[in-house]
């Protein structure tokens, strides 16, 4: 991949953050980096940061969220304040209770346990 500044800056900006953030959290850091920057840039660069490897894509309902912890893991998500917080969770019998219960071969699990947090209880 050829070395791009903005591509660097935004991976700094998803990498340099606790959250998942969305694209438009994304292009408000970068745009404090690189004035000139374009949303559309900003949409281009995170596709490609995924199509590399170097960040992940979650789905949270109809909002798209970047990650940059690659490592198999799950998340909570507070319905008060729509925070994801990274968890590990998974348990690799599961894979085998569904074959065998389900007869259905898991690729990949994906886990998001909805609550409250800390900040609201």
């Amino acid at each position: 991949m050829r070395y791009s500044q903005q591509r660097e800056a935004i991976r700094d900006i998803v990498c340099g953050t606790r959250l998942h953030p969305t694209a438009d959290w994304v292009y408000n850091k970068a745009k404090k980096i690189i004035p000139n920057i374009s949303l559309g840039t900003v949409y281009r660069n995170l596709k490609r940061l995924e199509e590399e490897g170097e960040i992940n894509t979650i789905y949270d309902g109809n909002i798209v969220r970047y990650d940059w912890n690659k490592d198999p893991h799950d998340h909570l998500k507070c319905k008060v304040c729509g925070d994801l917080i990274d968890v590990q969770l998974f348990d690799d019998n599961i894979r085998e209770t569904v074959l065998k219960k389900y007869k259905f071969e898991v690729d990949d699990v994906e886990m998001t346990i909805i609550g409250t947090c800390h900040k609201h209880t």
